[in-house]
Formats: structure tokens, C-alpha cells, sequence
């Protein structure tokens, strides 16, 4: 079959690969909506190693079922899925005590186009699938559905990891697709003040629309002195990092209040370290703040649980979706896109019609 995959670092191209096999507590499905992340971007153009070398790439999928394993009790061919891009194995002892997403080891159970090929290919394997899929509702629209599978769960994550209470003045640094969806997230856990650090036009009307009170950008100056401004001085209760670069956690950690939260869910490639000057951390670390991150949680109750919002209208993530492909072979040109970040884009999609 036909996957487009990570050759080495930078070389990218399809390549014929073996049918994939179906295990007896596994799914195969056909894709019928892609998109491409920032994370595969990492993969293909920033991150190496040998693991790596011809690994297909993707991990946001909505999937037609054509083949299940024999241990395989809900879901059946002909089924249309939602993929989400977090899919533990469940197998593991760490899963009584440890979240699932790090299973066996950080990120283990983030397997598809790390630990194991992803979804950019003809077909691919969903492992525990009864655990991991979510039946695609009748009439959902694909844009709301894929959203699902990575943006909505890892923005919310940000939220959640936060632990926002209702009032709380919340600061998101970075809204691109993540970010906007962390500011959702936010608004719909109660925050009050919520401030969204962004630049580009289209981002920052969205994040108006999922509830952002006060918009800062660095091009009117110091963006943490914008922030304490807003916030006469005492800071905000939670800051969540969905953008940036090394120095944006330290910007953050320096904003948040004593004894406030901050979650980080941006992958900084690039750096070896991450450095906080002697103010940005309270002196040493010493004003009850806590640093919380991970990537985010997948899995079918979890998958669900978002789709039955996303169906209420509680949030509509398709607004993230402002590239439209079709056909397996757009991929490349799509994931160009998500390379070159041009200002209009947020999300693209691919649909494989």
C-alpha cells in the first residue's frame, strides 16, 4: 500500500509498504479525513532518530473500518470513526497509576508516527480498538469530528490541567489551533478574564469568539508588563502555553499569581534548556505555583465525552479549518503548509474522496 512517510530528517516521500495485519483487539481502517499537525512537522523537519527512519507519518484521522480483530466487540466493518491521536495500549501496569498517555513510558501511548507507522497511508492499524475508537455520529460534519482528535482534546487539556475554577483570570500564550482551543477550553470551565497572546487577524477574532476578554500582542510592547497591567498588577490565576519558544515559560511562570497554576502543552524543539531568570521564578521557585504539562489525553470515553459537546454546540472546533484538499495525494502539499505557516492558516484538512 501506499504511505507518505519520513525518510530521514527533511526527506519526505511516498513509499509502497507491506498490507498492514490486523491483531485480534485491533481496527484497520481506510482514511477518509487527514490533517496535518505541527507535531508531524516536528517529526519530519526537526526531530531524528532511528526510530524514526521511514515511519509514515499523521495522527489526526476520521477512518472507515474495514477490517477488526476477532477480540473486537463494538465496532464492526463499514463503521466510520473518530480516531483519536492518543491510543494506550491498556495492557500495561503503569495504566493503574500512571496517566494513560505515558503508559509503559512517556508518550507511549502516543504511538501513531513515533512508536509505530501513522495515518497518512492507505490504511492503517488502531490498536485496542473497543479502548480507542469513537463511532463518528450520524450527520457530524468532518470538520468538527477531526478537530476532535488532537486540537479539542490537547487545548482542553491545558484547562484542565490548570484546574480552572470559575472566575479565574486565565492567560493562553499561543493561539494557534491548540491555543484557540485551550481558550474554549478555559471559557467553558468558567474562567472570567481570559487573555489570549496572539498576533495574526484571523486568530485572534476566533479566540473573541470562544470567549477571550483582552487580546495582548508583543508589537505593543512587553507582554507580561501588558499582562500584569490587566490584571492591576496581581496576576493571572492560571497561564496555559499552547505557542511560543523557550522564553515563553518563563513569561508565563513570571505572570502567574502565588500559589496559581500553569501547564505548558507546546513542543519547544531545538533548545537544550529551558532558562528562567531569578524574577520570572519567584525567586528560586519559592511562590507555590505549580508547572503541570503533557500531551494530551486520548482514548474512546474521552473522545466522546468531546464529541457529545461538540454535538450540544457547546463549541464548534471546525472553525480552525482554513485549507481544503482532496485526495491522498495532497497530503504532501498540506503538510508543506502546516511547514511554512503562512498568516491566513490555522488548521488544514485532507479529504480522502
Amino acid at each position: 500500500m501506499k504511505a507518505y512517510v519520513r525518510h530521514e530528517m527533511g526527506v519526505l516521500g511516498w513509499m509502497e509498504k507491506p498490507e498492514p495485519v490486523c491483531g485480534r483487539d485491533e481496527a484497520i481502517c481506510r482514511p477518509i479525513a487527514l490533517c496535518p499537525c505541527s507535531s508531524d512537522v516536528h517529526t519530519a523537519w526537526e526531530m531524528d532518530g532511528a526510530w524514526l527512519k521511514d515511519i509514515t507519518l499523521g495522527h489526526e484521522a476520521l477512518g472507515e473500518i474495514i477490517e477488526v480483530g476477532e477480540e473486537v466487540k463494538d465496532f464492526k466493518v463499514g463503521d466510520k470513526v473518530i480516531v483519536p491521536c492518543t491510543t494506550p495500549t491498556y495492557k500495561h501496569a503503569d495504566i493503574q497509576d500512571t496517566p494513560a498517555a505515558d503508559a509503559g513510558g512517556q508518550f507511549q501511548g502516543i504511538c501513531f508516527s513515533n512508536y509505530s507507522d501513522g495515518t497518512m497511508a492507505e490504511k492503517f492499524v488502531v490498536r485496542a480498538a473497543d479502548m480507542n475508537l469513537c463511532h463518528l455520529p450520524e450527520g457530524m460534519d468532518y470538520e468538527k469530528a477531526i478537530m476532535v482528535t488532537d486540537m479539542m482534546t490537547t487545548g482542553f487539556h491545558g484547562a484542565e490541567l490548570c484546574e480552572i475554577k470559575f472566575g479565574d483570570t486565565v492567560a493562553v500564550f499561543g493561539i494557534g489551533p491548540v491555543g484557540l482551543m485551550a481558550v474554549a477550553g478555559a471559557k467553558l470551565m468558567g474562567a472570567g478574564k481570559l487573555i489570549a497572546i496572539g498576533t495574526r487577524p484571523n486568530c485572534v477574532a476566533i479566540a473573541k469568539e470562544y470567549g477571550a476578554t483582552d487580546i495582548v500582542s508583543y508589537k505593543d510592547g512587553d507582554i507580561c508588563e501588558q499582562i500584569m497591567a490587566l490584571t492591576n498588577g496581581r496576576g493571572v490565576d492560571a497561564a496555559i502555553v499552547a505557542g511560543g519558544n523557550a522564553d515563553t515559560l518563563g513569561q508565563a511562570y513570571s505572570v502567574v499569581r502565588c500559589g496559581g497554576h500553569m501547564a505548558n502543552l507546546n513542543v519547544i524543539t531545538g533548545v537544550d534548556e529551558f532558562k528562567f531568570s531569578y524574577l520570572q521564578s519567584g525567586a528560586g521557585f519559592l511562590a507555590h505555583k505549580t508547572i503541570n504539562g503533557g500531551l494530551c489525553p486520548g482514548g474512546r470515553r474521552r473522545a466522546e465525552r468531546l464529541t457529545s459537546m461538540v454535538v450540544a454546540d457547546r463549541v464548534d472546533p471546525s472553525r480552525l479549518v482554513t485549507h481544503r484538499f482532496h485526495g491522498l495525494d495532497s497530503i504532501p502539499e498540506a503538510l508543506q503548509l502546516m511547514k511554512d505557516k503562512p498568516r491566513d492558516l490555522i488548521k488544514p484538512i485532507v479529504y480522502i474522496d
